[in-house]
């Protein structure tokens, strides 16, 4: 479980991020996040895995206090934790492979890193990874001989070899078509079914019909939390998700996008 308790973040130049979040995701949760830019959704997530560390309240993780994590224990703690980006992060000049396998070094001895000595039983977990997301026959192409939506499956399959409870997902079809981008959520889906605990941040509204519970996000605070597909579907929520959508495209429009 991940419980957020009146939880801020304030950053250095004053903006206030997160303003008194209190929030609980149980363990099979499959939660989309929609919300403005700048509504606090991806500090929120990126909080979890202490990329940003909260500057007041409580958050804790199967019980753990995130922000006592230091050193050692906080590398251990983010083994337990995927994330997959926007920006897929991959090795574009190296296979495909190899990029995923990169998820196992935490486990590795320095040296085997360091020249590349992978064991056969991380590679097999890296080729059952890759066929998982329905890309193992592209294992030995270079990583920029792929396309976007291509390269968002490895990134899913570098995420999965590292064997994760929890996967965070920020905007993880923002770069992708519309096809490619459910394709790649379809994919997380599937993982939700499996056990894994999925928090998506997205802008696109579309998406929601993936998740099982849906939290819109304004201010740095939570406006809606709906935990069900009655409530989900229901017109309330509906007309927020229509309200963030018409506000998305008017910010698109004025910024010529």
């Amino acid at each position: 479980m991940i419980q957020f308790q009146n939880v801020v973040k304030t950053y250095p130049n004053g903006v206030q991020a997160l303003k008194g979040v209190s929030l609980e995701v149980e363990q099979g949760d499959f939660v989309a996040i929609i919300g403005l830019s700048g509504a606090g959704k991806s500090t929120l997530l990126r909080s979890i895995n202490q990329m940003h560390t909260i500057t007041d309240g409580k958050l804790l993780v199967n019980g753990v206090d995130v922000s006592s994590l230091k050193g050692k224990a906080l590398r251990r703690f983010r083994r337990d934790i995927g994330m997959v980006f926007q920006s897929f992060n991959l090795v574009k000049r190296t296979t495909v492979i190899k990029n995923v396998l990169a998820a196992r070094v935490a486990d590795m001895p320095l040296w085997m890193s360091l020249l590349g000595l992978y064991t056969k039983k991380n590679k097999i977990i890296a080729l059952e990874a890759l066929d998982q997301v329905g890309i193992l026959e592209k294992a030995y192409t270079r990583a920029d001989q792929l396309s976007g939506g291509q390269q968002q499956r490895v990134a899913l399959a570098r995420c999965l070899a590292q064997q994760p409870k929890i996967i965070l997902a920020d905007e993880p079809t923002g770069a992708l078509d519309s096809k490619s981008g459910k394709d790649v959520v379809q994919i997380l889906k599937d993982l939700n079914a499996q056990g894994h605990t999925i928090i998506m941040v997205t802008h696109n509204p579309d998406l929601m019909a993936y998740a099982t519970r849906v939290i819109t996000m304004f201010d740095g605070k939570i406006d809606t939390d709906t935990k069900n597909r009655r409530q989900i579907e229901s017109e309330n929520t509906i007309d927020k998700i229509e309200e963030v959508t018409e506000k998305l495209t008017e910010i698109k429009e004025e910024l010529g996008v």
